[in-house]
């Protein structure tokens, strides 16, 4: 009796352990399916050309250096567009100025600028009254591109107006910096085209390549800068005036209707920008335009191998309304003209392309 109790007892421990081997090997396959699952994950992020022909393909992440990269080439494609759309449109009234500018003998005018604009249309063809654009583009659009992208990368560094501060100070001279910056890393291009827009097609340079081969070979590479101080006394007032009303008129504009300017809006700031750092620099830039325009004649009296002595030469013979400020008034046209369409085409362009870059984005 007692052995025939014991058959149970057995077949329950029978049963037990095979429930329990059975428990164990439901989980370690459970366990092992587990690995085999991680390890084909693994292989799939380590190798997916492994897998069995499926290619997984990672989401597309923009990394902060990869902003700042697609920031600054956007910065450079506005402000190239900008500039060259701006100089081309006052082409003609930029080389009448620069006409009167270099001459002490013609006092300025608009009939005598009109009468001018004419007699180049006559005698040479409309296409004149853009002579010396081509070096105007070769110089405009490297710097309008430097310039504005120096601008944006200026204000980053001196934290102009971070986190709704009102920075005035900052914002002036972030302009004045971008100003130097462009105009030195341009600035042989600057007096090219000076000389260019000074001479006629018969008499002078034929091309920009002349230009820089006549200069260096009859009056030395020295030539190249000269005016160069002038130019970048000049350009911290231009430049940091420019910029500064610029940004605070639309600052100003954004903090009373709390909305952006439009295109006609930001064109009229730009031409008030325009308006106003045209006349804080005028002087200097008369300074510099008779120091790029002056062959070097060593053995002659009229030169102006100086900034001051240029000022002191300029003032004895012209005096400081026809001589400091001659074709101001030519400059208030086609400044304000010129800023205004550069700096609204800027804003215009840049809002689009990072409108674009940032769709593309999305896409991938």
């Amino acid at each position: 009796m007692s052995r025939l109790l014991e058959k149970p007892n057995i077949a329950m421990s029978i049963k037990s352990t095979g429930s329990q081997l059975s428990s164990t090997m439901t989980t370690a396959s459970a366990t092992l399916s587990s690995d085999l699952d991680d390890a084909d994950t693994s292989r799939t992020q380590l190798s997916p050309s492994e897998t069995s022909g499926v290619v997984l393909v990672p989401a597309t992440t923009v990394t902060p250096m990869r902003q700042k990269i697609d920031q600054v080439v956007i910065s450079l494609i506005s402000g190239a567009a900008a500039g060259a759309l701006a100089k081309t449109v006052i082409a003609p009234l930029d080389r009448t100025k620069i006409n009167f500018q270099i001459r002490n003998d013609v006092p300025f005018s608009f009939r005598a600028s009109l009468r001018y604009l004419q007699n180049t249309y006559a005698n040479e063809g409309v296409l004149a009254l853009w002579r010396g654009n081509s070096a105007t583009m070769a110089r405009i659009v490297p710097y309008a591109a430097i310039q504005f992208t120096a601008h944006e990368q200026w204000r980053r560094i001196l934290h102009v107006d971070k986190d709704g501060t009102n920075t005035k100070g900052r914002r002036f001279l972030a302009g004045s910096l971008a100003g130097i910056t462009s105009q030195s890393l341009t600035y042989p291009l600057d007096l090219a085209r000076a000389r260019m827009a000074v001479t006629d097609r018969y008499t002078g340079y034929r091309t920009l390549r002349q230009v820089f081969t006549k200069i260096w070979v009859e009056e030395g590479p020295r030539t190249l800068f000269r005016g160069y101080w002038a130019t970048v006394l000049g350009v911290i007032p231009y430049a940091g005036t420019s910029f500064f009303t610029y940004e605070t008129l639309k600052r100003e504009y954004y903090v009373v209707g709390n909305n952006k300017p439009n295109t006609l809006v930001s064109l009229a700031f730009g031409a008030a920008a325009g308006a106003a750092g045209q006349t804080a620099s005028y002087p200097l830039d008369i300074v510099r335009r008779r120091m790029q325009t002056m062959r070097v004649n060593t053995a002659g009296g009229d030169r102006y191998p100086t900034i001051l002595e240029t000022l002191v030469k300029i003032y004895r013979e012209e005096g400081v309304k026809n001589g400091f400020y001659k074709g101001l008034s030519m400059n208030w046209i086609k400044g304000p003209i010129a800023v205004g369409i550069s700096f609204s085409t800027y804003d215009l362009i840049k809002a689009w392309l990072t409108e674009l870059a940032n769709l593309r984005r999305v896409e991938k």
